[in-house]
């Protein structure tokens, strides 16, 4: 469980109280050193899964681990630029699409979790996750040239790439129920038939 691509994704949860602290500083140099607490944790996202499959160390506490630890992350950096008012109100459209779509895609993959369907991560998915990363890593840097207004540019991209994964994921699950609910009515039609 302790293997290296493991500990860098424990260690992506370990720095997110360090970045939601920068809430309670308004000196600049804080919210700048969460900012690179950011980017370091966002980078072990892209090295833990390398490194797991190339080590051949893939383990169900790190593929359990990994998506818990990326929506934290992004939760927390995405309460901290609503709280120290980082984008502008309408930038708040993207941030409320993308903490529904977690919640929402966390509720499927509990329900198809207890029917033992998975629901992989797509492509889609994976690029969703680099806009946000790098997004909410631009506007940590709001007073650096451009950086905030770019960064909310592609918050806005992230949002709706969020939105697109979220409404596959509903569709694979309903996909899903309606197939078991095509079996059910087939066992119910095939019971009355035996009468």
């Amino acid at each position: 469980m302790y293997n290296l691509p493991n500990l860098l994704t424990i260690s992506r949860i370990a720095v997110i109280p360090l970045v939601f602290m920068s809430v309670y500083f308004d000196c600049c140099f804080y919210t700048y050193f969460a900012g690179i607490l950011f980017i370091a944790a966002s980078i072990t996202d892209y090295y833990d899964g390398k490194l797991a499959r190339a080590r051949g160390e893939v383990s169900a506490f790190g593929r359990l681990l990994d998506p818990i630890a990326d929506k934290l992350l992004v939760a927390a950096a995405l309460v901290v630029i609503l709280a120290k008012h980082m984008v502008e109100p309408i930038t708040f459209i993207p941030v409320f699409v993308i903490l529904c779509r977690e919640l929402l895609v966390s509720g499927l993959r509990e329900f198809l979790r207890e029917v033992n369907v998975g629901l992989p991560v797509t492509r889609l998915a994976k690029w969703k996750t680099g806009f946000q990363m790098t997004a909410l890593a631009m506007i940590f840097f709001k007073g650096w040239l451009f950086w905030g207004t770019l960064g909310e540019i592609l918050l806005w991209v992230a949002g709706v790439l969020t939105f697109i994964t979220g409404y596959q994921y509903f569709e694979k699950t309903l996909e899903y129920i309606r197939a078991e609910n095509q079996t059910q009515q087939a066992k119910k039609t095939a019971a009355k038939k035996n009468k």
